[in-house]
């Protein structure tokens, strides 16, 4: 899912990729709102809010709201960053080092939120502005890998591709085209997956409240499993391989 580049990607990379980070930010999304009463994967109820608090003059809320605007983006600003470092060296390991740190992100927020949550406003608001770093660093991510093809964190911009590649498809005078198709079929397993990752979230944190931020990384760390497994093999095959050829010759 990380190694490959956008040119080389193939439907299969897109929908596993797709489904596994729109299920993580459907996840993060409804808890959020559930625990802190704030949407933590998107901003743009956030605009809205700070364009309200603007007008009534709010400053303490007007400084807030722009700190978790600038937290999404400098999540975003993050983990392009560390592609544009790391490529010349990896592509798997410029793509796994922004999964890494929001893995280690989430870490920290379900272990402050099981351990020392008291509920207070600044805690409330820091764990917000983590989440949305989280949540930036992710978009950021899976919008590089896939040329901007996986959106996962937001749906505005899903259901506007998603009518007009349908337009496109279903129009007498488009010649038909896989690509569309495919595209498509991406939109849908987004939105059915960010869904699905909501439906969880809000069940099993009635159930286990911030203990569903240690399910979260485990999705992650699948995303880094699935391209170090053939990786590994390979390397056992390169160890084992000569000696073989050795003992055969002697």
């Amino acid at each position: 899912m990380l190694r490959q580049l956008r040119e080389k990607r193939t439907l299969k990379h897109n929908l596993m990729l797709a489904s596994s980070s729109a299920f993580v930010a459907g996840i993060t999304d409804v808890v959020g709102l559930l625990a802190f009463l704030a949407f933590t994967s998107n901003v743009t109820g956030h605009v809205a809010n700070l364009a309200k608090n603007i007008l009534q003059q709010d400053f303490n809320d007007i400084i807030i709201f722009a700190i978790w605007l600038l937290m999404f983006m400098v999540g975003s600003f993050v983990s392009n960053f560390i592609v544009q470092s790391l490529k010349h060296k990896s592509y798997y390991r410029a793509h796994s080092v922004p999964i890494i740190l929001e893995i280690v992100v989430l870490l920290f927020v379900a272990v402050y939120g099981h351990k020392f949550y008291k509920e207070t406003e600044f805690e409330r608001k820091v764990v917000i502005g983590s989440l949305l770093f989280a949540m930036g660093l992710q978009n950021g991510l899976v919008s590089n890998i896939s040329g901007g093809l996986i959106k996962s964190t937001h749906l505005t911009g899903l259901f506007t591709d998603l009518g007009s590649e349908l337009a496109d498809w279903m129009h007498p005078k488009t010649k038909e085209s896989e690509d569309v198709k495919n595209k498509i079929y991406v939109r849908l397993t987004i939105l059915t997956f960010f869904i699905f990752g909501g439906l969880m979230g809000g069940y099993f944190f009635n159930l286990y409240e911030f203990k569903v931020f240690y399910f979260v990384p485990v999705i992650l760390l699948t995303i880094l499993y699935y391209d170090m497994l053939p990786l590994f093999f390979h390397k056992i095959f390169q160890v084992i391989y000569p000696v073989k050829t050795k003992n055969i010759k002697n």
